[in-house]
């Protein structure tokens, strides 16, 4: 990862945020820009040369930053160190930015309380505006983080599911996981039958999956710090009515959408051409959530499929396209793929097959 360039990329820019410097809490945030996965760190940047901020604990291991960024130790109350040192950190700096969306309350108190002549503004997306298209390096720890989970299902499915309760199943997830090089799951797995495969984000229970029903597993892995995830939709048995002709629809919706997905499309147009599909079916009502959204060193990040997200997609960024149709004391089926944005459409990184399999 090219750090030294995320860095001089943020500085430059701050120029169009109105501001001289800008405070970075977010950690997620500091890791994009440093590499940085401890548990207290921050970065001041300014277009004369950027700081990283740790305590004692850190400085060992955060040595190789020194190459591309100053680093200096400082208190573990990182906010009340910063609050008392712009002009040191942030020299001739007149109007500091923060991150508005991650800093809290309190914190923001504490610098406005101590920052003298300095005026701070609030500051959104600064950061996360370069995170939003992906470089090669992050497209490829995507996808191998994503090639985790083909393997995963295919032992899921090989195991069966019928008479195992959705608790054991996504415990399961996680040593598949792990056994096939991840270094743990993405988000709590999500494994739905039956009626709850209605609920979009339903918790595992400790119910025992029967024979003749359809059960909806969503997954992820994460590896480097990058994600992926994926969704598929299962049968234990015979398909129950109307179940099946619905896992028809959602293909239908869904391959649909990954043939629109290219560099010149909006987030909105996206979601309409999936969404349109399920409409005109008549499922309108049950299919309520965006088509999809970007993924990264965050499981949900920006670009958004949806209704609501006008943006234009690029190459480069990654994104799911995942519509369900969820009817309420029936079941749903939600199938869900992770995609590069190419230079003339998209790459499919989740590879495990669509047509739907029994897995009694």
């Amino acid at each position: 990862m090219n750090y030294r360039a995320r860095v001089e990329r943020l500085a430059a820019g701050l120029a169009g945020h109105e501001i001289d410097a800008l405070l970075i809490t977010d950690l997620t945030n500091v890791r994009y820009l440093t590499g940085y996965t401890g548990s207290n760190g921050a970065v001041v940047a300014t277009p004369s040369g950027s700081v990283f901020l740790t305590d004692f604990r850190y400085l060992e291991r955060v040595a190789p930053l020194r190459e591309f960024i100053d680093v200096q130790q400082a208190n573990q109350d990182l906010i009340r160190f910063v609050s008392t040192r712009w002009a040191e950190l942030a020299p001739g700096a007149a109007r500091v930015g923060f991150e508005s969306v991650h800093l809290s309350y309190a914190a923001h108190a504490l610098l406005a309380e101590a920052s003298g002549d300095v005026e701070l503004v609030g500051v959104s997306g600064a950061v996360e505006g370069l995170r939003i298209v992906k470089d090669d390096d992050e497209i490829e720890a995507i996808r191998r983080a994503a090639a985790i989970l083909e393997p995963v299902y295919a032992q899921l499915v090989g195991d069966g599911l019928a008479g195992r309760t959705e608790f054991d199943v996504a415990w399961r997830v996680q040593e598949l996981v792990r056994e096939h090089g991840g270094d743990g799951v993405a988000f709590d797995s999500i494994v739905a039958s039956g009626a709850a495969g209605a609920l979009p984000h339903a918790e595992p229970r400790r119910e025992v999956i029967a024979p003749g029903s359809m059960v909806t597993i969503d997954i992820g892995a994460v590896l480097d710090g990058y994600h992926s995830d994926c969704t598929r939709t299962f049968a234990t048995g015979p398909v129950p009515e109307p179940l099946g002709e619905v896992y028809e629809l959602v293909l239908r919706a869904q391959l649909a959408g990954l043939d629109v997905v290219r560099p010149g499309v909006t987030g909105k147009d996206a979601d309409a051409v999936v969404r349109d599909i399920i409409t005109e079916a008549g499922h309108g009502e049950h299919f309520q959530h965006g088509t999809g959204h970007g993924v990264g060193l965050q499981i949900h990040e920006d670009p958004r499929l949806s209704v609501t997200y006008p943006a234009t997609l690029e190459q480069g960024m990654v994104v799911t396209v995942e519509p369900g149709v969820y009817l309420p004391g029936v079941g749903g089926v939600r199938i869900e793929d992770l995609v590069v944005v190419t230079g003339d459409g998209c790459e499919r990184l989740t590879g495990y097959p669509k047509e739907l399999i029994t897995a009694g």
